[in-house]
Protein backbone atom coordinates (compact mmCIF):
# COMPACT_ATOMS: atom_id res chain seq x y z
CA UNK A 1 0.00 0.00 0.00
CA UNK A 2 2.63 2.47 1.12
CA UNK A 3 4.98 1.49 -2.31
CA UNK A 4 1.43 2.36 -4.62
CA UNK A 5 0.96 5.54 -2.31
CA UNK A 6 4.95 6.64 -3.34
CA UNK A 7 4.36 6.25 -6.80
CA UNK A 8 1.05 8.47 -7.08
CA UNK A 9 3.34 11.26 -5.35
CA UNK A 10 6.19 10.62 -7.25
CA UNK A 11 4.02 10.55 -10.50
CA UNK A 12 1.87 14.07 -9.23
CA UNK A 13 5.68 15.83 -8.27
CA UNK A 14 6.65 14.71 -12.37
CA UNK A 15 3.60 16.17 -13.78
CA UNK A 16 3.86 19.63 -11.62
CA UNK A 17 7.11 19.65 -12.67
CA UNK A 18 6.33 18.87 -16.42
CA UNK A 19 3.93 21.49 -16.29
CA UNK A 20 5.95 24.27 -14.37
CA UNK A 21 8.01 24.52 -17.64
CA UNK A 22 4.78 24.57 -20.72
CA UNK A 23 1.27 24.14 -20.40
CA UNK A 24 0.44 20.75 -22.05
CA UNK A 25 -2.90 19.02 -22.77
CA UNK A 26 -4.10 16.35 -20.95
CA UNK A 27 -3.10 13.55 -23.69
CA UNK A 28 0.53 15.04 -23.15
CA UNK A 29 0.52 15.19 -20.02
CA UNK A 30 -0.33 11.69 -19.64
CA UNK A 31 1.90 10.52 -22.74
CA UNK A 32 4.91 11.80 -20.66
CA UNK A 33 4.28 10.54 -17.23
CA UNK A 34 3.87 6.86 -19.25
CA UNK A 35 7.40 7.85 -20.74
CA UNK A 36 8.77 8.34 -17.19
CA UNK A 37 7.86 4.36 -16.46
CA UNK A 38 4.75 5.63 -13.85
CA UNK A 39 1.81 3.03 -13.75
CA UNK A 40 -2.04 3.74 -14.73
CA UNK A 41 -3.07 4.08 -11.20
CA UNK A 42 -0.22 6.25 -10.96
CA UNK A 43 -0.94 8.54 -13.83
CA UNK A 44 -4.74 9.09 -13.11
CA UNK A 45 -3.72 10.03 -9.50
CA UNK A 46 -1.47 12.33 -10.39
CA UNK A 47 -4.04 13.66 -13.37
CA UNK A 48 -6.71 14.14 -10.87
CA UNK A 49 -4.78 16.20 -8.56
CA UNK A 50 -3.16 18.30 -11.41
CA UNK A 51 -6.91 18.79 -13.06
CA UNK A 52 -8.33 19.43 -9.43
CA UNK A 53 -6.40 22.67 -9.50
CA UNK A 54 -6.78 23.71 -13.00
CA UNK A 55 -3.31 22.70 -13.84
CA UNK A 56 -4.03 21.15 -16.61
CA UNK A 57 -7.24 22.70 -18.99
CA UNK A 58 -7.45 21.60 -22.65
CA UNK A 59 -9.74 24.51 -23.75
CA UNK A 60 -7.58 27.14 -22.29
CA UNK A 61 -4.49 25.62 -24.10
CA UNK A 62 -6.62 25.53 -27.62
CA UNK A 63 -7.15 28.90 -26.87
CA UNK A 64 -3.17 30.11 -26.13
CA UNK A 65 -1.87 27.96 -29.09
CA UNK A 66 -4.80 29.27 -31.95
CA UNK A 67 -3.79 33.08 -30.43
CA UNK A 68 -0.34 32.56 -30.70
CA UNK A 69 -0.63 30.64 -34.12
CA UNK A 70 -3.77 32.30 -36.08
CA UNK A 71 -1.50 35.04 -37.84
CA UNK A 72 0.97 32.53 -39.29
CA UNK A 73 -0.66 29.31 -39.70
CA UNK A 74 -4.44 28.47 -41.81
CA UNK A 75 -7.04 27.45 -39.73
CA UNK A 76 -6.72 23.85 -40.94
CA UNK A 77 -3.26 23.74 -40.23
CA UNK A 78 -3.80 25.04 -36.60
CA UNK A 79 -6.75 22.31 -35.62
CA UNK A 80 -4.69 19.18 -37.18
CA UNK A 81 -2.04 20.16 -34.76
CA UNK A 82 -4.33 20.62 -32.34
CA UNK A 83 -6.10 17.53 -32.91
CA UNK A 84 -2.93 15.74 -33.32
CA UNK A 85 -2.21 17.11 -29.59
CA UNK A 86 -5.40 15.46 -28.29
CA UNK A 87 -7.60 18.55 -28.17
CA UNK A 88 -11.32 17.01 -29.97
CA UNK A 89 -12.52 18.49 -32.84
CA UNK A 90 -15.30 20.57 -30.97
CA UNK A 91 -13.08 22.05 -28.40
CA UNK A 92 -10.49 22.98 -30.86
CA UNK A 93 -13.48 24.32 -33.26
CA UNK A 94 -14.79 26.48 -30.03
CA UNK A 95 -11.86 27.98 -29.40
CA UNK A 96 -11.09 29.21 -32.92
CA UNK A 97 -14.30 30.65 -33.59
CA UNK A 98 -13.91 32.32 -30.01
CA UNK A 99 -10.43 33.40 -30.98
CA UNK A 100 -11.47 34.43 -34.64
CA UNK A 101 -14.54 36.83 -32.85
CA UNK A 102 -11.42 38.78 -31.35
CA UNK A 103 -8.98 38.74 -34.06
CA UNK A 104 -10.07 37.78 -37.60
CA UNK A 105 -7.64 35.85 -39.39
CA UNK A 106 -6.86 37.02 -42.91
CA UNK A 107 -5.99 33.11 -44.48
CA UNK A 108 -5.00 35.12 -47.80
CA UNK A 109 -2.35 37.44 -46.37
CA UNK A 110 -1.20 34.56 -44.18
CA UNK A 111 -0.81 32.27 -47.18
CA UNK A 112 0.41 35.25 -49.51
CA UNK A 113 3.57 35.42 -46.64
CA UNK A 114 4.44 32.29 -46.83
CA UNK A 115 4.45 32.34 -50.12
CA UNK A 116 6.73 35.32 -50.13
CA UNK A 117 9.42 32.98 -47.78
CA UNK A 118 9.64 31.07 -50.94
CA UNK A 119 9.82 32.84 -54.34
CA UNK A 120 9.17 36.25 -55.15
CA UNK A 121 6.02 37.59 -57.19
CA UNK A 122 6.51 37.21 -60.72
CA UNK A 123 8.35 34.22 -60.43
CA UNK A 124 8.40 31.51 -63.33
CA UNK A 125 8.72 27.85 -61.77
CA UNK A 126 9.33 24.86 -63.69
CA UNK A 127 6.52 21.99 -63.48
CA UNK A 128 8.32 20.34 -60.46
CA UNK A 129 8.72 23.87 -58.77
CA UNK A 130 5.18 24.79 -59.12
CA UNK A 131 4.14 20.98 -58.11
CA UNK A 132 6.80 21.10 -54.87
CA UNK A 133 5.36 25.22 -53.99
CA UNK A 134 1.79 23.39 -54.31
CA UNK A 135 2.48 20.59 -52.23
CA UNK A 136 4.26 22.69 -49.21
CA UNK A 137 1.24 24.91 -49.26
CA UNK A 138 -1.40 22.49 -49.31
CA UNK A 139 0.62 20.41 -46.51
CA UNK A 140 0.03 23.73 -44.60
CA UNK A 141 -3.31 23.52 -44.71
CA UNK A 142 -4.24 25.98 -47.48
CA UNK A 143 -7.07 25.04 -50.17
CA UNK A 144 -6.24 24.48 -53.40
CA UNK A 145 -8.22 27.30 -54.81
CA UNK A 146 -6.69 29.88 -52.07
CA UNK A 147 -2.64 28.39 -53.31
CA UNK A 148 -4.55 29.30 -57.04
CA UNK A 149 -5.66 32.46 -56.48
CA UNK A 150 -2.84 33.82 -54.30
CA UNK A 151 -0.08 32.64 -57.36
CA UNK A 152 -2.07 34.19 -59.91
CA UNK A 153 -2.38 37.46 -58.00
CA UNK A 154 1.68 37.12 -57.29
CA UNK A 155 1.71 36.25 -61.03
CA UNK A 156 3.76 33.10 -59.97
CA UNK A 157 3.49 30.75 -63.30
CA UNK A 158 4.18 27.56 -64.10
CA UNK A 159 6.85 27.14 -67.39
CA UNK A 160 5.43 23.93 -69.40
CA UNK A 161 8.77 21.95 -71.25
CA UNK A 162 7.78 20.18 -74.10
Amino acid sequence: MELLEEEHKKATRKAMQLLEHMDRTEKGLRDRLGQNGFSQMAIEAAMEYVKSYGYINDERYARTYIAYRMDSKSRQKILQELSGKGIDRETALAAWEEAAEIEEPDELAILRTTVEKKCQPGTALDEKGMRRLQGFLLRRGFSYGDISHVLEDMNITCERSY
